[in-house]
């Protein structure tokens, strides 16, 4: 499953490997506050995904 990041819940996140609900809802808060992700490379601007986490999870979602 490949979710978009543009228009995954809270819940569709959490279910993803590794994502968790904390990490989840700091994703859809940062969307809220800065508009659609342009680019999976801006998960690395979440609060709690660095690189090496974003990197392994590069192939489950997609803008």
């Amino acid at each position: 499953m490949v979710l978009d990041l543009n228009t995954a819940t809270v819940e569709q996140l959490d279910a993803l490997p590794g994502i968790g609900p904390v990490t989840a809802a700091a994703i859809v808060a940062w969307r809220q506050r800065n508009g659609r992700f342009t680019s999976v490379d801006q998960l690395a601007d979440v609060d709690g995904i660095g690189p090496a986490r974003l990197d392994k999870r590069r192939n489950l979602v997609r803008v």
